[in-house]
């Protein structure tokens, strides 16, 4: 205990000034340097800290200190929002240290790690992608952690980021509308923002945006049967009704209602057949 004491007066001197830092990084001692690491930690200069413990980690090893060192080089990382860096050192841990003392901190750190490492939805989510499954892999091993709840937004936030990607792709398609420069094998604009904002749906159906993927779905519908030829317009119309209905029944008192609406009457009008009556309408 005194010698704990002593180390800890004499590593806070030490800390004190960048000359007795540049002494304490040459010496020797690692018992020593591994106090003043953990002391450098706790007042939070984690800079230094982790300047120590990078090169302490391959010493402690095997030691009795070993994964203490390097959860804590990992933390340090963290600390300085170095998260790739940080993500590295945390699988390293619970990949050597699968039953430690900090191996359900560390899984639960190197999935936030990723989840900050997520990039805007209009860049590519690669990341976005690895921190799902981390933090799905860490649900997996402790289901009944007190840190679930917090998982669990950070995912849906995760799946968010990817649904808005998809929305705003498919509302780029829709923006191109009848343009058939981009369509060099064939197809068209609005059925490519109709698939884009399907397969949105079907990967995430609780997603915030269901109501406006459903009424951009309406939308590229209406016109693509607009543009169609006459062979494909009834087919393409009655497609668009069905999708009227579809959208009515899960959104009766949409924001879009009113417009979609005006689509089922345009489109109902274009029908070469009998016109289907919508008895919601006056």
């Amino acid at each position: 205990m005194k010698k704990f004491l002593f180390l800890t007066f004499l590593t806070a001197i030490l800390l004190s000034s960048c000359k007795s830092y540049n002494a304490l990084q040459k010496t020797t001692d690692y018992d020593y340097k591994y106090e003043a690491a953990k002391q450098a930690y706790a007042a939070g200069h984690y800079t230094r800290a982790y300047q120590l413990l990078d090169e302490l980690i391959l010493i402690m090893k095997g030691t009795a200190n070993a994964e203490e060192c390097l959860f804590m080089d990992a933390m340090c990382y963290y600390n300085i929002h170095d998260y790739e860096t940080a993500t590295l050192h945390f699988d390293r841990y619970f990949k050597t240290y699968p039953k430690g003392t900090y191996t359900e901190l560390a899984r639960f750190y190197s999935g936030k790690s990723s989840f900050l490492q997520s990039p805007d939805p209009r860049l590519d989510q690669t990341p976005t992608y690895t921190a799902i499954n981390s933090l799905q892999d860490f649900l997996e091993f402790y289901p009944l952690s007190e840190r679930r709840a917090e998982v669990n937004d950070m995912i849906f936030q995760l799946q968010d980021r990817l649904v808005q990607k998809e929305y705003e792709s498919a509302q780029l398609y829709y923006n191109l509308g009848s343009y058939v420069g981009n369509c060099t094998n064939g197809g068209s604009n609005y059925e490519a923002c109709i698939i884009t904002a399907e397969n949105a749906l079907k990967s995430y159906p609780y997603t915030n945006l269901r109501e406006d993927l459903y009424m951009m779905i309406l939308r590229a519908r209406y016109h693509l049967a607009n543009n169609s030829v006459r062979e494909k317009a009834n087919e393409r119309f009655t497609q668009t009704i069905d999708e009227y209905w579809g959208f009515k029944n899960e959104f009766p008192d949409s924001k879009y209602i009113g417009e979609a609406d005006r689509i089922f009457r345009h489109a109902n009008s274009k029908l070469s057949k009998r016109p289907i009556i919508n008895n919601d309408e006056e």
